[in-house]
């Protein structure tokens, strides 16, 4: 077959002497390659086979003990019959994935870990599965403990073997598991793949495409269920390795719901530090809400003392803290789950159950709001001052507290992905996300005190309407003019320093 004549890569000549077990005679096969070969009697040959090369100039390497055993530990170290080099066993690890798991120690299991793994230390999680159909597998995959990737080891290549009848295919193999799933190690065995299937022609092989999608989906149940199972190990897992899931979720659009499940945040239900599956967030969710609820910041504090979780804390309604830059893009990929529409806190069309405490009136209970015609007037005003800096300037209905907040009028450009394009210098995409609304808080006493004076000191209502806009940007996480800023700052200050 191709793997036979290859040796003719590296040998001038190749020589083949057989022999029957039956006691009948040996033979030597004979050929450059070139085309044509001979056959004759040989004798004084024992029982077996012997392959000759007679190696080209340039291929002497090849006959070194070094080279010889590399290879074999390559390419056969799971070969069920002993490869011996000057009389030593090479291949002395065995296929422990073919056994019954049963069979098989912790111990053993760790070891091949550590060998399949270059680890020194144990696995995290072990997935040890086999299966007959669509496909004949048997798989042994292993999660680390450390993430090499945040050690300034840069991008780290599969860690996933793959092999036919023990023989190894592809090494690192980019085809058998997705690019997010790079962290994973062991080893994926298949009897369906042919020997003689090229490493090139991999990625293009239905088989391989039909394997690859088995064993994704069967990792990704794996997950859910230890999560399940140890929640607390699972967070630490989630901790170490959370940021590929979420890369999954991304790019990978055939596996994006599977991965919904698996999925971590912090939530205005669990304590500090604890983190919710998106399953426990809808078994909490009230009664007629039909979507799941998130805000991104630096930090639970942050998020916890700014204005968009005002109204969730007023009606009780569980939120989801976002605290890494990148969940927005996730959530926002995910679009959807369990039929659930998932929706940030800054938009500027965010819709929440009605409160049950509502007065004979049908308002929520709230503090005394300037009149509707006051609200208009102030609304113009902060649009005169702001100008293009805003899109539209209303009167809140969500606002408890604080006196503003800027939402976004974009249904999928968050102020958390935002940031992340002013960080980039991302103009283009900046500019595709326009404008910002500036929601105001008719019952603020801050709203209240600027119409009252805005008539009669005009700069300085300009200098707090400024004022308040930037720091209803600062709360979003957006960036400002810290210099105009200050100087403003300096100026209300001074203002009222002077007040009697």
């Amino acid at each position: 077959g191709v793997g036979f004549y290859s040796a003719f890569m590296a040998a001038k000549k190749v020589r083949v002497q057989t022999r029957s077990w039956d006691g009948s005679e040996g033979h030597e096969w004979c050929s450059d390659g070139s085309g044509t070969y001979t056959i004759k009697p040989c004798e004084g040959l024992h029982r077996g086979t012997k392959i000759i090369l007679e190696l080209k100039d340039d291929a002497h390497e090849y006959a070194t003990k070094f080279t010889i055993e590399r290879i074999i530990k390559q390419y056969s170290t799971f070969v069920p019959f002993p490869v011996k080099v000057e009389g030593k066993t090479v291949n002395t690890v065995q296929a422990i994935w073919t056994r019954s798991k049963s069979e098989i120690t912790d111990e053993e299991y760790t070891e091949f870990y550590k060998f399949v793994g270059n680890a020194v230390d144990e696995p995290l999680y072990r997935l040890h599965f086999s299966a007959d159909a669509p496909l004949a597998i048997n798989a042994l995959l292993y999660v680390p403990r450390e993430n090499i990737e945040t050690l300034g080891m840069g991008r780290m290549p599969s860690g996933v073997n793959l092999y036919c009848q023990r023989v190894l295919i592809d090494q690192h193999s980019e085809n058998i598991l997705p690019e997010w799933l790079r962290f994973v190690k062991g080893v994926v065995d298949s009897e369906d793949l042919p020997l003689n299937i090229s490493r090139q022609s991999l990625q293009d092989n239905a088989l391989v495409m039909k394997l690859r999608k088995v064993i994704t989906k069967r990792f990704i149940k794996f997950l859910a269920e230890e999560a399940g199972r140890d929640k607390e190990k699972y967070q630490q897992f989630w901790k170490t390795f959370g940021i590929f899931i979420k890369e999954g979720v991304t790019t990978d659009f055939e596996f994006q719901k599977d991965l919904g499940k698996l999925l971590r945040f912090e939530s205005s239900a669990a304590d500090p530090g604890e983190l919710i599956s998106l399953d426990e967030y809808i078994g909490r969710m009230k009664e007629g809400q039909d979507k799941i609820y998130y805000i991104n910041g630096p930090s639970r504090q942050a998020i916890e003392q700014g204005p968009y979780v005002e109204l969730f804390k007023k009606r009780e309604i569980e939120i989801l803290y976002t605290l890494e830059p990148i969940d927005d893009f996730v959530l926002n990929h995910l679009g959807t789950y369990e039929e659930k529409k998932l929706v940030s806190a800054d938009r500027a069309d965010l819709s929440l159950p009605e409160a049950a405490d509502k007065d004979e009136g049908g308002s929520e209970e709230q503090g005394e709001k300037l009149p509707a015609d006051k609200v208009a007037e102030l609304c113009g005003f902060f649009k005169e001052i702001l100008g293009d800096r805003v899109k539209e300037v209303k009167a809140s209905d969500r606002l408890v507290d604080s006196p503003a907040m800027i939402v976004n009028v974009d249904s999928y450009m968050t102020s958390s992905m935002e940031r992340i394009m002013q960080a980039q210098g991302g103009e283009g995409e900046l500019a595709m996300a326009g404008k910002k609304d500036l929601e105001i808080n008719p019952a603020s006493p801050l709203m209240k005190k600027i119409i009252e004076v805005k008539d009669k000191k005009r700069d300085f209502a300009a200098d707090v309407a400024n004022q308040v806009f930037d720091n209803a940007m600062i709360q979003a996480g957006l960036l400002v003019d810290s210099q105009q800023m200050v100087s403003r700052s300096y100026r209300i200050l001074e203002q009222i320093s002077q007040e009697k």
